[in-house]
């Protein structure tokens, strides 16, 4: 028999261990380096509506400066996420596109934010809980 929706989606996921020696091949913590940091997974729904221009990206994401936007999309850039396109007019054009495989995270991308808007409510609750037994804890 089959499972159902919910017991596939409700239950913990089979994963091979990551985090030890044994398993040097395991690149998720590459992977996690780059997606995982503050403002990738920003650039990568933002491109996900289609080329854009650099100022695009920054007026669209509030809080990233433009130092950290120019390191972003170079760091996606090398993973092969994002692609920059330079035209040949005065003053140079420049756009960034992802790259199919930034594309293929999008699907990704898009469970992680359904899952936190299912969840948001329980993690609240979790977070008061917690800040009520331990009033002084410093790690919010």
């Amino acid at each position: 028999m089959s499972p159902t929706h919910t017991e596939v989606t409700a239950a913990p996921a089979d994963l091979d261990p990551c985090g030890h020696e044994d398993h040097p091949g395991c690149g998720i913590r590459d992977v996690l380096d780059r997606i995982g940091d503050k403002w990738s997974v920003l650039v990568i729904v933002e491109l996900a509506g289609g080329p854009r221009r650099f100022r695009e990206i920054e007026r669209a994401i509030d809080g990233i400066s433009q130092r950290m936007l120019t390191l972003t999309v170079r760091r996606l850039e090398r993973d092969g996420l994002v692609l920059r396109t330079v035209y040949p007019t005065v003053p140079a054009q420049v756009d960034y596109r992802l790259t199919e495989t930034g594309a293929s995270l999008t699907h990704l991308v898009k469970s992680l934010a359904d899952w936190s808007l299912t969840h948001r409510t329980v993690i609240a609750e979790a977070r008061h809980q917690y800040d009520e037994t331990h009033p002084d804890h410093d790690i919010r």
